[in-house]
């Protein structure tokens, strides 16, 4: 395996801009893994099946072409509300555990951003971060995105979705999100974007360099 990086936490939490420039930075491809789970989402949803059914939810995973995925429509408010209720079956999630290991593999790395990386995807990736923030601070970056999608919606609705995701995605069953034990923590609250990307450049940097001390060992 390559230096791959983790990075792991919930909705609106900054992972997403984060792991892009790290990929940036560090010239490596990135997965926004969240993507699959919207794919299978709208997939679901546009056949007129149920969310809720793990064998409908399934059998549309094995189906997506995953080599076209994003587009305004993966950020919407309905996508990311149908991925968060796709996540929660087994079968799914089991699905995509082997397409996210091989992205993984690809050298000399990856960056994978989700909610389960550092946990169940890559336990062993060399960097692993979990970014996380205050529900109003993300559901205020969620809001203030959705209105330039041109999306009519209140604050307190976006405030009432980030709290059921976080209810729904720390209760399940199937790869609860939590931080990995050896992930650091980088609360993103209180920063703006450059601030936050450089206080992860530092804790990847840091990482890189025991992981290249690792490898001439």
């Amino acid at each position: 395996m390559g230096f791959v990086i983790a990075v792991d936490g919930p909705a609106a939490s900054g992972k997403g801009t984060i792991a892009t420039r790290l990929g940036t930075l560090f010239q490596l491809p990135v997965l926004d893994s969240g993507l699959l789970y919207r794919a299978i989402g709208l997939a679901v949803t546009d056949a007129g099946a149920d969310l809720d059914s793990e064998p409908d939810c399934a059998r549309a995973a094995r189906a997506i072409d995953y080599s076209r995925l994003g587009g305004p429509r993966f950020r919407t408010r309905a996508a990311g509300e149908a991925a968060s209720r796709v996540a929660v079956h087994p079968a799914v999630r089991q699905t995509l555990i082997a397409l996210q290991r091989a992205f993984a593999a690809r050298e000399p790395g990856a960056v994978i951003d989700g909610r389960d990386i550092g946990t169940v995807i890559v336990p062993d990736a060399p960097a692993k971060l979990y970014v996380k923030a205050s529900r109003e601070a993300r559901a205020t970056r969620r809001w203030r995105q959705l209105v330039k999608l041109g999306e009519t919606v209140s604050y307190g609705e976006i405030l009432a979705d980030i709290q059921r995701r976080d209810e729904r995605d720390a209760a399940r069953d199937a790869a609860p999100m939590r931080p990995a034990d050896d992930a650091v923590l980088l609360d993103t609250t209180d920063l703006d974007i450059e601030g936050a990307f450089d206080a992860a450049r530092r804790i990847v940097e840091a990482a890189r360099g025991r992981w290249e001390q690792s490898q001439q060992g």
